[in-house]
Parts: structure tokens; C-alpha cells; sequence
């Protein structure tokens, strides 16, 4: 991992995503490109005192300011330690300005905040929750609350025993490698069965094959209410990350944001979500 996009939008609630980039991008040694997109406001109404030109350069040099003091007054830390750089992007869509400027950079990994006022608002309107994930080059890291990133101990990835699940758990030892972090990969099952013991046992020689990292366990729960049993799981576990693979038709993450995301975080116990998108394994 060599690159890590944040976006912010300067809210009160986007504070706790800032700091755990800053402190993720830190102990991962890793490139971090900190942004917030925005949109001129409509002038095309008013008479001007200057030419337009003039007000374009005047705004970005606001904005990134802004940006700039935003970053230095939120960091408890020396910004001088991080690999950190800070850009004010204009466009009219903050989804679309996350995304384009995470394929121009090539981006590892997209942190953002699921209580960013402006960012969730645009992610919520219109059914378009998943859009973020479904369109980004990259896993999506979603950070809920206050919580410091530089005790991430156990992370919790929820498999459904596939293939797909290899790659992402692959990407997924670049975070907790150093971390020593171990990762539990958890399958919740509502059946019993012998089909589903084979295919835990052929899941976990292939990944003995594919990925060398000791520090990973797996486990089956057997229960009829998925989400519930997960919830369960991750607050006996005490994890510090839930991680799971986006599908087309079925999977967690479509559960999880198909209706309230806030509320769907929350309930996990406010645990940042790292979103694989299946596509892109």
C-alpha cells in the first residue's frame, strides 16, 4: 500500500476520519492526499466587481488554506512526521471528486467519514448509499466515530468462503501486518451441514497457499439471524476493523447501507467498515 485518499469536509463530524487517516497513513508508511471538493457558489446572477477569473483563483487559494489550517488544527500530532499533501478540488459532485482524483492518484485505499454531513448527504439522496464503493478503484474505508488508529489489534473480515475473499484478505494483510494485528475471518451460516465444513477446510488451504501471514484465524457461526450474530461476534472480539467484500447480489455491505447507514454503523458498535468492491478482486 503505498497511497491513501481522504476527503473532508471541514464538519465537526469529519475531525475523527482526519485523525485516523493521519495516524493509518503514519504506522503504514504510506503516501496520504487529504482533499475537499467544492463548488462555486452560483454567481451567475449577481453582478460582478471582478472578473470571474480572479474570483476561481481566489476561491481555491481559500479553500486550500482552509484546508491546510483545517488539517493543522485537528492533529494532535507533528504533520511534519507524515507523508501528507492537501489539495481543494472543485466539482459539483463530492462523489465525483473523490473518485476521479482517486483514479488520477492511483489510490490504494479511500478513507472517509460516515458522519461528514455533506458527503453523507450526497451518499444517502437517491438510493445511491453503495455508490461510493461501487464506483471507487479502490476499498473504501468508513470511520464512524472517534476512535485512534494506532491500536488496530484484531480485525474482523465476514467471508462467504469464496475465492474473491483470497484477494481482499490479501490487501487486508498490508493494514494488519504492521499492526501485528490478527485478522478473524468469520462465515455465518444458517445450516449445519458437511458442505459447509468442506468448505471451510478447501477456504482455508487456499489461503495457507496464497497468503503468508500467521496471525489468521477462521470461524463458522451457525445462526438464522446474520446480522445480529455478526454484531455479536465483532463485540466479543473486540474488533477494531469489520471487513467485507461488496457482491451484486448478495453480501453484508448491501444489507448494511441499503437502508440507514448511520444507524446500521452505530449498531455494529461504531467500528470503521472496510468495503471490498468484488469487481475490482
Amino acid at each position: 500500500m503505498k497511497k491513501i485518499l481522504h476527503a473532508t469536509d471541514f464538519s465537526e463530524n469529519a475531525i475523527p476520519a482526519l485523525k485516523y487517516a493521519l495516524n493509518l497513513s503514519k504506522k503504514l508508511d504510506t503516501s496520504l492526499f487529504v482533499i475537499h471538493v467544492f463548488d462555486y457558489p452560483t454567481i451567475f446572477d449577481k453582478d460582478l466587481k471582478e472578473p470571474y477569473i480572479n474570483l476561481e483563483d481566489k476561491t481555491y487559494i481559500t479553500q486550500q488554506n482552509k484546508l491546510i489550517n483545517f488539517c493543522n488544527s485537528n492533529y494532535e500530532g507533528d504533520l511534519g512526521e507524515v507523508d501528507v499533501s492537501f489539495e481543494a478540488i472543485e466539482n459539483k459532485s463530492i462523489l465525483n471528486g473523490i473518485i476521479e482524483k482517486a483514479k488520477n492518484l492511483n489510490a490504494d485505499l479511500i478513507i472517509t467519514g460516515t458522519k461528514s454531513e455533506k458527503v453523507l448527504k450526497e451518499l444517502l439522496l437517491g438510493k445511491t448509499a453503495l455508490k461510493l464503493i461501487e464506483k471507487a478503484p479502490c476499498p473504501v474505508l468508513t470511520v464512524p466515530k472517534a476512535i485512534c488508529a494506532s491500536n488496530i489489534k484484531t480485525i474482523v473480515y465476514a467471508s462467504d468462503f469464496e475465492e474473491n475473499d483470497i484477494c481482499a484478505i490479501y490487501d487486508l494483510v498490508h493494514i494488519a501486518k504492521p499492526y501485528e494485528a490478527t485478522i478473524k475471518i468469520v462465515h455465518v451460516s444458517k445450516n449445519e451441514n458437511s458442505s459447509v465444513l468442506q468448505e471451510k477446510s478447501w477456504f482455508e488451504q487456499l489461503l495457507k497457499e496464497k497468503i503468508k501471514y500467521d496471525k489468521i484465524e477462521t470461524k463458522i457461526i451457525f445462526s438464522d439471524n446474520v446480522f445480529d450474530s455478526l454484531r455479536t461476534y465483532l463485540a466479543d472480539e473486540n474488533a477494531d476493523i469489520v471487513a467485507m467484500l461488496e457482491r451484486d447480489s448478495k453480501g453484508l455491505v448491501k444489507m448494511l447501507f441499503h437502508t440507514d447507514l448511520v444507524k446500521k454503523m452505530e449498531s455494529l458498535g461504531n467500528i470503521p467498515l472496510l468495503s471490498f468492491n468484488g469487481h475490482r478482486m
